[in-house]
């Protein structure tokens, strides 16, 4: 904080940003509270023969956000691993990710980089059945790339290193870029995997389709099982909440800090307005005594004692007002009579 009162561009910048962030983080942490809520109540319902029934009795015979559990099933044909061997799925996705190494001119560091130059996504239709495969009661899902966490797996990973040469190095150090190579993976969602699909459970023509929830709802398909599903996303929600406490505490105590110093300084200034009154009323009195009119003081009187030259010059803001003996009586911590300001030394003074 300055001198003068007023809060430094820093204090400033601190409390903006914080409360900014405080305000973004807690729109989000609100919106995904209502996520998990929104989760928490979905209704629960099982693959079996009465699932059609249920569904043919509801209203517009869906249920607008409902949980199902179930294995995978392919309807027709299945996706075949191209690295791994007796490998079937329904969702195959490729992915190559570039590798290098960026130079910062900032910090003077390589950091690592990783940047996706491919992907593609292969799917065909598959159904969630139950584990007995007794049980005829299935499941379409309707958009499966739609869902906000597809838990795939990851069926193959390798890593082309980059060829290295000389003119190459020199290249990389030049341009501040070092590329060390290409990541191939693969992930699928295989037959038989368990799958936990959160959304919209509607009645169509016979068949039972789990698509995309509307009113906002967030669509899932994962390998998790439901509970800890629920408990990944209420883990996901707590850290939103501690970020949103953190920062707005941070915003509070630089606010209350500056406030604070506002009320300091105030008192400060009260306090010295007060001595300032009462050193006129003594001079008054002293002048009184003295029978000595305001104008028949010289000008390099004491302005204390008024009896004594002025002899000391207070630093750092100059005001020649005191003699040395009224300067020593002063209480500490030493302050300028005049402006009040802080003396840190003293210069004697000698008038030829």
């Amino acid at each position: 904080m300055e001198a003068s009162g007023r809060p430094s561009t820093a204090q400033i910048v601190l409390l903006a940003t914080s409360s900014a962030l405080t305000a973004v983080l807690y729109t989000i942490y609100r919106k995904k509270s209502s996520h998990v809520a929104r989760l928490r109540e979905a209704k629960k319902m099982s693959l079996n023969p009465d699932l059609k029934t249920i569904l043919s009795e509801a209203p517009g015979k869906c249920v607008p956000y409902a949980v199902i559990e179930g294995v995978v099933r392919s309807v027709k044909e299945t996706l075949n691993s191209q690295f791994v061997d007796n490998c079937k799925g329904v969702i195959e996705r490729l992915t190559l990710k570039e590798k290098k190494m960026v130079w910062n001119r900032t910090t003077h560091l390589w950091n690592d980089c990783e940047k996706v130059i491919h992907q593609r996504t292969n799917t065909v239709p598959f159904d969630l059945a139950p584990h007995d495969d007794t049980v005829p009661t299935t499941v379409r899902v309707v958009r499966p790339l739609d869902a906000v966490e597809l838990d795939l797996e990851k069926t193959y990973e390798n890593f082309h290193p980059s060829q290295q040469s000389l003119t190459n190095v020199i290249g990389h150090f030049i341009s501040g870029e070092r590329p060390q190579g290409i990541q191939e993976t693969e992930e699928m969602l295989r037959l038989g995997a368990s799958m936990t699909g959160v959304g919209e459970l509607v009645l169509d023509n016979n068949l039972v389709r789990l698509q995309p929830p509307k009113q906002g709802l967030r669509y899932f398909l994962s390998r998790l099982d439901y509970d800890t599903l629920l408990s990944k996303q209420e883990g996901h929600l707590r850290l939103w909440r501690v970020l949103t406490v953190l920062f707005g505490l941070t915003a509070c105590a630089t606010l209350f800090y500056l406030l604070w110093r506002q009320y300091v300084l105030r008192k400060e200034r009260r306090k010295e307005r007060s001595l300032l009154d009462e050193y006129r009323k003594w001079q008054t009195r002293r002048l009184q005594e003295l029978n000595l009119a305001e104008d028949d003081v010289s000008p390099t009187t004491c302005t204390i004692c008024l009896s004594h030259e002025r002899s000391c010059v207070f630093l750092e803001c100059g005001h020649v007002c005191t003699c040395d003996e009224c300067y020593r009586a002063l209480p500490e911590p030493k302050k300028c009579p005049i402006c009040r300001a802080k003396i840190d030394r003293i210069v004697p003074l000698y008038n030829s």
